[in-house]
């Protein structure tokens, strides 16, 4: 990495940030151009006991994985709380995408895929 611009040094290459995330959904539309776009929207764990939902859009064109802070849609610390908000941004994206004629399948994030996760940080500390 040069610690002059603190991104790395071999162009092309990302830099990636996702330890912490529990849960991933991608979707795939078309912007308003007529474009390919995509919607990423993740359940993550941060310090403090803190579970986030994030959705981005088109984030593999961006410089890094790290999330930006309107990325962010939900803090708070109950999962179940992480797991609505996430579920609803899904929903709502999955309505535009089908809105606009095109195939949108999502599963729902759900407890039973975040928990082992949970367990496995939880004990392997």
């Amino acid at each position: 990495m040069n610690p002059a611009t603190r991104r790395d040094c071999i162009p092309g290459v990302r830099r990636s940030s996702r330890e912490g995330r529990y849960a991933e959904r991608t979707l795939v539309g078309v912007d308003d151009v007529g474009d390919e776009e995509r919607i990423v929207i993740w359940i993550e764990r941060r310090p403090g006991a803190v579970w986030a939902v994030g959705r981005a859009v088109n984030p593999q064109l961006r410089d890094s994985d790290d999330p930006r802070p309107e990325d962010v849609v939900f803090e708070g610390y109950e999962l179940g709380d992480a797991l609505d908000r996430a579920n609803e941004a899904l929903e709502d994206d999955v309505r535009v995408l089908e809105e606009d004629g095109r195939p949108a399948e999502a599963r729902p994030f759900t407890r039973k895929e975040v928990l082992p996760l949970l367990e496995r940080w939880f004990f392997n500390r």
